[in-house]
């Protein structure tokens, strides 16, 4: 499989943040590569697919990066999904599990409007899964979900039928 040129300035840290995990460092890329990986992420979605979405919606705290500069890129609006405590006006929250644990998810009172949700990653699927409820929970629609990178071997993640849209697929 051809990879995407940007996969190269990517980090592979072994046991991080705990020992069996091998965590990809997008540290590298973002520091000398932001435009073109930003570029490379719009370029995930049709011109009428731009048109059609409201808000992006990014998962704290690495999707805030990719979903604020597409939402500046591309004229829309920016929704936080957010780690708990961290956001007043709370209107729901979803705990979900991680490959190596559960977190928690919150997010404000939403209206009606359609989304494209941003992370990093996926790796099994759980934070973007919960991510994508809470965002319908708290009343968006979610049109799409996009990532940087895909890890392919770990997740055949869909959600409502729809497939996670990604820059770089990662497997084993």
């Amino acid at each position: 499989m051809s990879q995407h040129p940007l996969s190269q300035y990517l980090d592979a840290i072994p046991d991080f943040p705990k020992p069996g995990i091998v965590f990809s460092d997008i540290s590298p890329l973002l520091k000398t590569h932001l435009n073109e990986t930003i570029d490379a992420m719009s370029e995930l979605f049709t011109e009428q697919e731009w048109q059609e979405v409201d808000y992006l919606a990014g998962i704290e705290s690495r999707g805030f990066i990719f979903a604020s500069a597409l939402a500046y890129k591309h004229n829309k609006g920016f929704v936080k999904v957010r780690k708990p405590g961290k956001l007043p006006n709370v209107c729901a929250s979803i705990e979900y599990g991680l490959e190596y644990g559960s977190d928690k998810l919150e997010m404000q009172k939403g209206d009606g409007k359609k989304v494209i949700l941003f992370d990093d990653l996926i790796a099994t699927g759980g934070s973007m899964g919960a991510a994508a409820e809470l965002c319908e929970k708290v009343g968006y629609e979610v049109m799409s979900m996009a990532c940087l990178i895909d890890l392919a071997d770990l997740n055949s993640f869909e959600y409502q039928g729809k497939v996670v849209r990604s820059v770089i697929q990662l497997k084993d």
